[in-house]
């Protein structure tokens, strides 16, 4: 039914890891292979190809449904539909950072300090060309295949560039004086295929197990039992998405509670329950998380 498309290179990874926690497996003949498949009814075709280049394809319905970066799709100008952000990146859960940096030991403080004709190296030439041309300022833009960040000073004036920390941009000798975007990994669709109320059944579903992995990562469950004398204190402990879960148990036993917590809060936490009265306290992973 949907022709999926993925990407490779820096998102690969993570991106396979996510769809094999949503149960939707990748299956290759091997990691050099740009043909796979997912064994799912809803899935019929999936490609992996680089992120550049999925915006276009997607738009061009090649492809119905893809992942890429909010940055290429700014890019490439693609009419695509947006059917939610996915959290994560390269390394990390944060959002990339499409900035404009310039040496640190330089005269430049802020993007209007720079010159008109300013020689700037990107991989995002489109992107750039327009954020400089709302600045008012002429830029002499290059087209950069990669080590951007190693052509300032000598050989270009600043460059547009993406950073998740901005810790190798510093590495470099550089430093940030403006920002272009911000940029989520997306989950696009062709508007076409959004139109077909089959396919757009079957991408909302997918999209929900996406979504309930991302959910779900950082958190655990926490089931415990309480007295009801200390029912009211270990309640006050709990954080929760809506309200803990409150059973009594059979007899006289007391209660039995159970919610979704903090990973990061857990070392914290469970002493704490303890001290307030909890018993039999379990700490559960969880998969996924479904609204």
């Amino acid at each position: 039914m949907l022709r999926l498309v993925l990407p490779k290179g820096s998102l690969e990874k993570a991106t396979l890891e996510l769809f094999e926690a949503a149960d939707l497996r990748v299956e290759r003949s091997s990691t050099v292979d740009y043909k796979a498949t997912i064994d799912d009814p809803r899935i019929a075709e999936v490609r992996i190809l680089r992120p550049q280049e999925i915006p276009m394809y997607v738009a061009e319905g090649l492809f119905d449904l893809g992942i890429t970066g909010r940055d290429w799709v700014e890019e490439t100008a693609s009419d695509v539909v947006t059917l939610g952000e996915l959290h994560y990146s390269k390394a990390t859960s944060r959002p990339i950072r499409m900035v404009v940096a310039v040496s640190q030991d330089g005269p430049f403080e802020r993007v209007e300090d720079l010159p008109q004709g300013v020689r700037v190296s990107t991989e995002y030439p489109g992107l750039t060309r327009r954020f400089f041309e709302g600045r008012g300022i002429a830029a002499d833009i290059r087209l950069s295949y990669g080590a951007t960040e190693a052509k300032v000073p000598d050989i270009v004036d600043c460059i547009v560039e993406i950073t998740e920390t901005g810790r190798a941009l510093r590495a470099a000798g550089l430093k940030i004086i403006d920002e272009v975007l911000t940029s989520y990994t997306e989950l696009i669709a062709n508007p076409g295929a959004t139109e077909d109320p089959v396919k757009r059944h079957a991408m909302e579903q997918v999209k929900t197990l996406l979504d309930g992995v991302m959910e779900a990562r950082g958190k655990v469950l926490v089931k415990l039992n309480v007295a009801e004398a200390d029912l009211a204190a270990v309640i006050e402990l709990l954080p929760s998405m809506k309200s803990p879960t409150v059973s009594k148990l059979f007899g006289e036993g007391g209660y039995a509670v159970e919610t979704v917590v903090a990973k990061a809060t857990i070392n914290t936490l469970i002493p704490d329950l303890k001290d307030a009265g909890a018993s039999d306290i379990i700490e559960l992973p969880l998969a996924k998380i479904v609204h």
